[in-house]
């Protein structure tokens, strides 16, 4: 019987969620993306090669695996066409095994103005972080029920009467609300139909072929971009992602039912980071050198696949932890970067905050509350010993393993996998999700 996973980041992103996909794809026969957009960055070391991947989904670096782009992904064409041509200059072969839902919303050109406008335009406390590349404006355009779809690339008159209306709308907010320069149409519309030639043969019926695979024994995995305190709804908004980054989105972002989903594995870093804006409890300095944060940031190489910006960093944050294994309805969890903390005296680990005077054990919704919170802290010894590349759970540190033990404890959530480093091999396995 065929069996699906979900992999979800259960922090603010970056978790580590590339190298996961990658290797629970040894039992996969296909991988899914069910949401977000190119804002992604999923990076993958297989031997001396480095794969930095955006769109396509992580499975595509193993031979034989196809990939799906599912509905619930914004899609820039031109980017997507700009991945494929890189990894196929590398030489693996993708257009054969990619296949993309129709029914994806497009990003168009207009849509990274605005979103860079928008962002320009916020006074410095109030900014987001946006990648600029144009993701809410999609998702804004798909919700307000104007926005185009890949479908609409294969009717040219449609798309552009469709196009032409939509842009005069959102030139005249350019430049009548923002003072920026108009979008010009007609070189949007030539070249979104330029590239409708080349993603043709890719658009297939995701939900069937999904389908399709599962009714043929195939096993799926599902990836998620982001991570669930950046969720739309359950994030810590308005500081957050513009699509739904929970473990149920990839039903909605793929065209499956829920009941066809049969694990969810939470990928968690041992501590947490952030990118852009917003709050961030347990957030400790990352510019003094000889700190914890220093060494997070440093040692972690904490520098935005996507943005190339520093990521915040701080201790693990249990608290928030629990509210996305509810959220998601985890069933175990994949602890990365524990080497990360290798060499550190001691670990502060947050289990909760107060807040108006009263302790809280999950983290609030939304960041006005968040930012009020005061983090509490339990401390445990550290470890001198090195976990990097360590493959036995019984070859960890005794501290590390007590660690490790603590965050389980506190999560409520079985630790499943822990990854001791960048490459497939570097991996230690208590469950494995499709085995369970």
């Amino acid at each position: 019987m065929a069996k699906n996973v979900v992999v979800v980041g259960t922090q603010w992103g970056d978790e580590g969620k590339g190298k996961i996909v990658d290797w629970l794809t040894d039992n996969a026969q296909g991988v899914v993306r069910f949401q977000g957009g190119h804002n992604a960055g999923h990076t993958l070391v297989v031997g001396d090669k480095e794969y930095k991947l955006n769109l396509v989904p992580s499975g595509i670096v193993r031979a034989g695996v196809n990939c799906y782009i599912g509905n619930g992904v914004v899609l820039d064409a031109g980017h997507l066409l700009s991945e494929i041509d890189g990894l196929e200059a590398g030489g693996i072969e993708v257009q054969s095994r990619l296949k993309v839902s129709p029914g994806c919303p497009l990003i168009l050109p207009y849509h990274s103005e605005l979103d860079k406008a928008r962002e320009a335009k916020k006074n410095a406390d109030a900014k987001i972080g946006t990648t600029g590349k144009g993701i809410g404006p999609a998702y804004e355009d798909k919700v307000a029920r104007r926005g185009l779809r890949v479908y609409d690339l294969f009717h040219p008159q449609r798309f552009a009467d469709k196009l032409a209306e939509v842009m005069e709308y959102h030139n005249f907010v350019l430049t009548q609300y923002f003072g920026s320069a108009p979008v010009d149409y007609q070189l949007v519309l030539d070249q979104a139909l330029a590239r409708a030639e080349r993603l043709k043969p890719m658009v297939t019926d995701v939900s069937a072929a999904i389908y399709a695979a599962n009714q043929a024994g195939q096993n799926l995995l599902f990836e998620g971009a982001q991570g669930t305190l950046l969720d739309i709804d359950h994030g810590t908004y308005p500081f957050v992602t513009s699509s739904n980054c929970v473990a149920g989105q990839a039903a909605a972002g793929s065209g499956v039912g829920p009941s066809s989903l049969h694990y969810v594995l939470g990928i968690t870093k041992a501590y947490c980071t952030r990118v852009g804006g917003g709050p961030f409890p347990s957030e400790l300095d990352i510019d003094t050198e000889g700190t914890p944060g220093y060494q997070m940031f440093d040692k972690g190489r904490e520098i935005g696949t996507v943005t190339r910006r520093k990521r915040r960093c701080g201790w693990f944050d249990a608290a928030a932890l629990r509210r996305s294994a509810r959220i998601n309805g985890v069933t175990g969890l994949c602890i990365t970067k524990l080497d990360v903390l290798d060499g550190l005296k001691t670990l502060d680990i947050c289990t909760g905050y107060k807040l108006d005077g009263q302790v809280v054990d999950m983290l609030p919704i939304g960041a006005d509350e968040v930012a009020r919170c005061e983090p509490i802290y339990e401390t445990l010894p550290g470890w001198s010993e090195n976990t990097f590349r360590v493959k036995r759970w019984e070859d960890l540190p005794v501290n590390a393993r007590a660690y490790l033990d603590r965050l389980e404890q506190l999560c409520q959530v079985p630790i499943d996998i822990v990854s001791t480093g960048p490459e497939r091999d570097e991996t230690i396995l208590k469950r494995h999700p499709f085995m369970v």
